[in-house]
């Protein structure tokens, strides 16, 4: 079996983003293990309008050719990284968005979290865990909060890499995303082959 194509998505689109450090950290890491297949994908290149369409991504594929261009991307990943920056005590806007413009491309793949902010992004990746269950996705436990301590040691100067407690979250949070991205697959894939029998 190839090894699962997972997507690290930017969660931010600001001039001003923290989220390039943590997404280059995670990705480094993941690419070491070398049982993932990294793609970093950031929402500044899918400038997805807020959601206008007539009809729920569920039934129909979307006008927007941004939005076909984006829904394209979800569907050939088989698991996602998300990074979640907290702004009042919930996800971004454009995130959201983003979750809400694909529909079936996300079933039965897992997702996970890197957050920041006050509380490590606690309560935006609370919220995006149920949206993730809504979508038919497969959250994980694990997850890597970033601290306000963390944070300002970070925009002082310290890399990422030098936390070890962060490592060690990334470590769990990665396998978990590894375990699920290839049983998952593998059961996607299985599941195709049935369909393909079923039709000949």
């Amino acid at each position: 079996m190839s090894k699962p194509k997972i997507g690290i998505i930017i969660g931010s689109t600001r001039e001003a983003r923290f989220a390039d450090k943590p997404t280059e950290w995670i990705a480094s890491i993941a690419k070491a293990r070398g049982d993932l297949d990294i793609e970093i994908v950031d929402l500044r290149d899918y400038p997805l309008p807020f959601f206008e369409e007539a009809k729920s991504p569920a039934w129909a594929a979307p006008e927007s050719e941004v939005a076909r261009k984006w829904d394209a991307k979800v569907a050939e990943l088989d698991g996602f990284i998300f990074t979640a920056a907290e702004y009042n005590h919930g996800p971004t806007a454009v995130l959201k968005n983003a979750i809400d413009y694909a529909g079936r491309e996300w079933n039965r793949k897992p997702v996970s979290f890197i957050g920041y902010g006050g509380v490590g992004g606690a309560r935006a990746i609370e919220q995006l865990r149920q949206i993730a269950i809504e979508m038919q996705m497969a959250p994980t436990k694990a997850a890597v909060h970033i601290l306000w301590p963390d944070y300002l040691a970070v925009l002082q100067g310290k890399k990422l890499e030098e936390l070890d407690h962060l490592n060690q979250a990334a470590g769990a949070m990665l396998d978990d995303v590894a375990w699920w991205a290839k049983v998952l697959k593998a059961a996607r894939d299985n599941e195709a082959v049935i369909s393909e029998v079923k039709a000949a």
